[in-house]
């Protein structure tokens, strides 16, 4: 069989649209794209470039009457065996100069047999850019509580991204920013004593802005069991420290139970103790960059476009908190990584603007920088608001979240939506074992792949190996679910570009719809049809393949029944 690849077409199609116009061939050439037609467009083939309309000003010609000409060259290029494009069937214009392309049958028996030996390795191998790396900064919770629900969305978008470019052939390091240092750490032990001097009997009252959720209480409880009510005596640091080392340590439980790792934790406090933040405002003070004003140091902030300048010491002497940032990123830069990712919380707009002047003061190319700002979560069931209070026994931490409708609901509930769009995460429908829970939907095509297979091996109907391929002549419908099948690439590549997670998890859902209407309209084991039924089974295959390799991309568990 000869060998195909879109990656190869695409390739192919530049070089012709170079030499058929004296373009340089090594130049490349941008917006020219070629892109797999949905279902909808079938009619009209099943690729699409819109080469013509790019060229059309360099050349300075219609782009219909460069349409007409590449078409011509393509035709006359599909009878050569040794061309890529010799998976074309057929060329036609479009609209303004649209190519339209047909593939021939050989083309989509090959993409089937690869896809269904391994759809990662043939994924992999059609997405070759050149290898970046990447840092992503994500969830980064201070250590005085347990991570609440904008941490699970934060952090399945990060560990999504992550995930995505790894396989996409780029270095990526996951770093969690433990904020370790600073008055909310005092704040924190303070509140915890006075727990703890409650629970041993002593009167004395939480003071308004100290930590007041109940587990703080029954960390008291437990410190209090350990040590006795003597400990009471201690002072504030000593709490300090206590709760910091449980917390965190729950903090990563919790990460790991929701199938979220890390490479590195950063300890702002490393940055106190090394010096780090004294020489990163130092340097920005040779560059002039600060000034002394009502007994604060200021940061020009107005010079990178900032609405007003802003504090990095305080009159009382201490630093706001960007200060550690600033020495922080200062390091982040100092690695080299090509790409530097922050996923923060949607009260960080102004921050990033503040943060990105004091790296361009620095020095630093801050296009080398990209924040994603995940915008709020509210709970409900079904129609009705969930208040997040533990005390009134309904939801306030991703942990209970997670105990009640499973991880991978959370997971996928908490990424279906664009991070810049408010996410409501309906709980009844989360907790459905119908087609209305999308996680449900989409396991149980996996699902259904695996019965299918079974099936036709009790019926006595081999299922094809990759080997068999060659020479099924699948028809317009089946295509259809290759089609969607092979979009994939098209999915992970914007992913790589926009850091836009959510394409996946609709890419999840459209992949099992498309499956879901294909099994309703189309009988795929047929005792008397069995080249049919081995053309349909070769599509199940496919099916499987690509569904594992989402469910895997995704973070979710491929279930074997339902």
């Amino acid at each position: 069989m000869t060998v195909y690849s879109l990656r190869a077409l695409q390739v192919a199609l530049f070089d012709l649209v170079a030499h058929t116009f004296n373009l340089d061939p090594n130049q490349a050439i941008p917006g020219i794209t070629l892109h797999l037609l949905d279902a909808s467009q079938a009619a009209h083939g099943d690729l699409a470039t819109n080469a013509a309309m790019v060229l059309a000003r360099q050349l300075k010609q219609s782009p219909r009457l460069i349409a007409d000409t590449l078409c011509q060259r393509l035709m006359s290029c599909k009878d050569d065996e040794r061309s890529p494009l010799y998976a074309v069937a057929n060329a036609s214009v479009a609209g303004p100069g649209f190519i339209n392309i047909a593939l021939t049958p050989a083309a989509w028996a090959h993409f089937a047999e690869q896809l269904a030996s391994n759809a990662g390795s043939f994924v992999q191998k059609e997405h070759q850019t050149p290898s970046s790396s990447y840092l992503i900064e994500f969830v980064s919770a201070n250590p005085t509580g347990p991570l609440h629900l904008g941490h699970g969305r934060n952090g399945i978008v990060g560990d999504v991204l992550r995930r995505v470019l790894s396989f996409c052939g780029h270095q990526v390091q996951a770093e969690f920013y433990i904020n370790d240092a600073g008055v909310q750490m005092e704040k924190m032990g303070h509140s915890l004593k006075i727990r703890c001097q409650q629970a041993a009997g002593q009167v004395v009252e939480m003071p308004e802005d100290g930590y007041q959720g109940e587990y703080m209480i029954e960390l008291a409880q437990q410190c209090i069991n350990e040590h006795g009510a003597d400990v009471c005596e201690h002072n504030v640091s000593f709490f300090t420290d206590y709760a910091y080392q449980i917390l965190l340590k729950q903090q990563k439980a919790d990460l790991e139970d929701y199938r979220i790792s890390f490479d590195s934790w950063y300890s702002e406090r490393t940055l106190h103790e090394s010096g780090a933040i004294q020489e990163a405002l130092a340097t920005l003070q040779e560059r002039d960059y600060l000034y002394e004003k009502d007994g604060a140091l200021w940061f020009k902030a107005t010079e990178f476009g900032d609405d007003k300048d802003r504090v990095i010491r305080k009159q009382d002497g201490s630093l706001s908190y960007i200060a550690a940032d600033i020495a922080y990123h200062t390091d982040k830069f100092e690695r080299g990584i090509t790409h530097l990712i922050n996923i923060l919380g949607q009260d960080h707009h102004g921050y990033v603007m503040r943060l990105k002047g004091t790296m361009q003061a620095l020095g630093y190319d801050v296009t080398r920088l990209t924040a994603l700002l995940t915008q709020l979560v509210s709970l409900k069931k079904g129609t009705v608001p969930v208040r997040m209070s533990k005390r009134a026994g309904t939801f306030t931490s991703l942990r209970d979240l997670v105990d009640t409708v499973g991880v991978d609901a959370a997971r996928f509930f908490f990424l279906h939506k664009k991070v810049e769009s408010h996410l409501e995460f309906d709980i009844e429908t989360a907790l459905k074992k119908t087609q209305e829970n999308p996680v449900f939907y989409l396991q149980y095509a996996y699902v259904r792949t695996n019965s299918l297979l079974n099936k036709a091996k009790e019926s006595g109907i081999t299922v094809p190996v990759a080997t068999d391929y060659d020479g099924f002549m699948f028809d317009e419908n089946e295509r259809i679910v290759l089609k969607k099948a092979l979009n994939l690439n098209q999915i992970l590549h914007s992913i790589e570009h926009s850091y836009a997670t959510h394409l996946l998890a609709t890419y999840a859902l459209e992949m099992a719809q498309t499956f879901h209407a294909f099994y309703t309209n189309n009988k795929i084991i047929d005792p008397h049809a069995e080249e049919t039924s081995q053309r349909r089974l070769a599509l199940v295959l496919v099916v499987q393949q690509v569904l594992g390799l989402v469910h895997d991309l995704l973070g979710l568990t491929r279930q074997e029944r339902m």
